[in-house]
């Protein structure tokens, strides 16, 4: 009985957690029309599956989809390659100031991109950065950087140092080393700040609404609330807009769920 009523609980928050992403599936596949009658139905009563075609059809979608994959991939690859040397570094040698650098690093978790969008905007107009990719991709990178040192650092603290006496014993130098063994023991923390910086850089509102202006260059965030605005209102072209754009997000997380799993739960059994 008791571990029947962990299922029934178990599926109840399951159910109650995909509840808003059933509503909005329902919500696409309605006409327009079936969204202004009273009272609202959940199902509707004439499918619209070619909701979805005509928002994949459409060259704005299909513009703020390839911006959001640029920005979310290229600032998740240089937030792998910053962090891994300042992880490994700061894991195994112990210099003058390391502890004031990681607290610093640290204390840049602090600073929502919000309170800081009046100077970041300043600074990419000084720097004629506005509506470029590179404004996204740098404030994406510098925001979550410091989540992904502290992750990879303890992961790195964990890995014994023997392991890498044996490869310096067998002709590894320093960089081979980090490569060929260090790394792939690593590859669950890994996953995780890969999951976490494309995820963070996915979801972006606030930042991408200040500085990309130009249509063509709004991501999915910024681009698909112009389905809804003050004289047009396509609420189920907003909805269908919006299941697919968490589609690339759900298809990465199934890819590496093993690896994020055992990211996640590294060094809570010794």
């Amino acid at each position: 009985m008791r571990r029947a009523g962990r299922t029934v609980a178990g599926q109840l928050v399951a159910l109650a957690l995909l509840a808003p992403y059933l509503v909005m599936l329902l919500t696409a596949l309605k006409p327009e029309a079936e969204l202004r009658t009273s009272p609202p139905r959940l199902l509707p009563s004439d499918w619209q599956p070619g909701n979805f075609v005509t928002v994949l059809a459409d060259p704005g979608f299909q513009s703020w989809l390839r911006v959001s994959l640029v920005v979310a991939a290229l600032s998740t690859a240089l937030v792998v390659v910053a962090a891994v040397p300042a992880a490994y570094h700061t894991a195994r040698r112990r210099f003058r100031g390391r502890t004031a650098f990681l607290l610093l690093v640290l204390v840049t978790q602090m600073f929502s991109p919000t309170a800081l969008v009046v100077g970041l905007y300043r600074e990419f107009f000084e720097l004629d950065l506005v509506n470029t990719y590179s404004a996204l991709i740098l404030t994406n990178a510098a925001f979550n950087l410091a989540f992904a040192i502290w992750m990879l650092r303890a992961f790195f603290a964990s890995i014994p140092r023997e392991v890498e006496e044996a490869a310096a014993v067998d002709g590894c130098g320093r960089l081979r080393t980090l490569v060929s063994i260090v790394l792939p023991l690593a590859r669950p923390g890994i996953v995780t700040v890969v999951i976490f910086a494309f995820i963070a850089a996915w979801n972006e509102y606030v930042v991408a609404l200040t500085l990309m202006t130009d249509p063509d260059m709004k991501p999915l965030t910024v681009g698909i609330t112009s389905y809804v605005t003050a004289y047009v209102q396509h609420w189920n072209l907003l909805f269908a807009a919006s299941t697919l754009a968490i589609v690339p997000v759900v298809i990465l997380f199934a890819l590496i769920e093993p690896y994020l799993v055992a990211g996640l739960t590294a060094g809570s059994v010794k």
